[in-house]
Order: C-alpha cells, then sequence, then structure tokens
C-alpha cells in the first residue's frame, strides 16, 4: 500500500486526476469506478478541468457506481445515480450509455445485486476505484463487521452513517434511507488499481486503523492492505495519526517521477 501525503484536497484531488487522466491516455475506454459524497469532488473537478483543456480525452471513457441507496427514485437528486451522472459523467461530456449503475428500485434487491456484480466482471473489470472511507472506517458501503470476501449486496446502514450523510437530505436524518446497494469488499477488491482519498482531521483515526492496524473486518477499508495496488492519498489533517507519515513523505519523495501512482 502506497501512502501519499498531500498539502491539502485540492491537492489530493489534482493528483488523483492526473492519474486517472494518464490511465485515460493509455487506455482510452477505461472503466472508472466512482465513489460520492464531498470528498472526491476535487478529483472530478480537476479531471473535467484537465477534458476542457484539452489536456486528456474522456470520450470513451466508462463509469461504474459504487454504491446506491435502496427506494430512493432514480431521479431523486441525492440518489447516487443522479449524483454521478451530476458530478461526474455531464462534466466529462460522457453519454449515459458510459454508465454502468446497480438497480436500487428494483423488487427483488438481491437479484439487482448479482446483476451488477456480473455486469462489472463482463464489462472487462474496474480499472481504478477511487473510494473514500467514513470515520468508522467504512469503504462503499461496507460497514464495520462486513465480510472481506462480501459481494455486491445489500446493506443496513449504521445510525452513525445515516447521521454522517444527513447534510445531502437538509440535515433531516429521518429522509436518510436504511439500506443501499453496495459492491462487496471482495467485489471491490477486484478492481486493478485502489486509490482511497481521505481529507480532514474526522477522518484521521479511521486512516491510521486502516493503513496501519491488522487486518480486520471491523475496518473494512484494511482490506486494502490485501491489494497488489492500492494506494492511500491523505491531506495532513488526515494523516495527523498515522506513525509512520515521515516514512510515507520520504518513500514519495524519494520515488521515481515516471512511475505515477
Amino acid at each position: 500500500m502506497e501512502v501519499v501525503i498531500v498539502p491539502d484536497s485540492a491537492a489530493g484531488g489534482e493528483l488523483i486526476a492526473e492519474a486517472m487522466a494518464d490511465l485515460l491516455r493509455r487506455k482510452p475506454d477505461a472503466l472508472l469506478g466512482v465513489a460520492t459524497g464531498s470528498t472526491p469532488l476535487p478529483v472530478y473537478q480537476a479531471l473535467a478541468a484537465k477534458v476542457r483543456a484539452g489536456q486528456v480525452d474522456a470520450s470513451g471513457a466508462r463509469v461504474c457506481q459504487l454504491d446506491e441507496y435502496v427506494g430512493l427514485p432514480a431521479g431523486h437528486p441525492e440518489s447516487y445515480r443522479s449524483v454521478v451522472l451530476r458530478e461526474v459523467v455531464e462534466p466529462l461530456g460522457l453519454d449515459r450509455e458510459a454508465f454502468m449503475g446497480p438497480d436500487g428500485t428494483a423488487e427483488d434487491v438481491p437479484a439487482a445485486c448479482r446483476t451488477y456484480d456480473r455486469a462489472l466482471a463482463e464489462a472487462g473489470g474496474v480499472d481504478l476505484q477511487l473510494l473514500g472511507i467514513g470515520t468508522d472506517g467504512h469503504i462503499g458501503f461496507n460497514e464495520p463487521c462486513s465480510s472481506l470476501a462480501s459481494r455486491t449486496r445489500i446493506k443496513t446502514l449504521t445510525e452513525q452513517t445515516r447521521v454522517d450523510n444527513a447534510r445531502f437530505f437538509d440535515g433531516d436524518i429521518e429522509q436518510v434511507p436504511h439500506h443501499v446497494i453496495t459492491q462487496g469488499i471482495g467485489t471491490i477488491l477486484e478492481a486493478r488499481h485502489l486509490v482511497l482519498l481521505a481529507t480532514g482531521e474526522a477522518k484521521a483515526d479511521a486512516v491510521a486503523l486502516a493503513v496501519e492496524g491488522p487486518l480486520s473486518a471491523l475496518v473494512p477499508a484494511s482490506a486494502l492492505q490485501l491489494h497488489p495496488h492500492a494506494t492511500v492519498v491523505v491531506d495532513e489533517a488526515a494523516a495527523s495519526r498515522l506513525k509512520l507519515g515521515d516514512y510515507f513523505r520520504a518513500t514519495y519523495a524519494a520515488k521515481p517521477q515516471w512511475q505515477g501512482l
């Protein structure tokens, strides 16, 4: 696992956007796995700016969701389908046909989960999956004690996650759904490159446990320790609990530029 400590969220967004741009230059039809929430916005904004400036052609790219609320209409402004279309697909100038996501409105949710898991494999797999991390260490909506071998499935959100997400629903936790479809940890680990972005002191404990703690289902993000190409990008605040922070800074400073992320 590579840990990169950056000054702030804008620097993290630029670094990851350039990694995505490099991927698209090598593989124009790459499948990009995207996360939602406020943390990854600088990534999408930086990548869209590169597209507008002609620095990268994203017209052949494909985009897939990490997770989706169960029961929210597809057109609801806070459904993750709507969020990804608004924050990623449209700014990159992609057709909606380039977008893949699970059906959170399906009558048979378990079947929809299996269908999505299968669709990712049939699409050739995710080339780069962007992840966030919850204050409790979750990735996607794999809450603490999720199986490290889990596949795409329905999950019940913890109270803390619903509290954290209430800000997207006018601060009203009662509007936040109780259930979601999420790629499982086993599904996530099949992506060729995992990139986790964390910013702010509120994420510092979770980052330290995921990076330096033991591999444990109690901290789902610790599963990144199993991946052959996992990158953790954190700002100074989110890195503040890392015991090996100085080592991570030194190793990245000495890294040959041609290696990229």
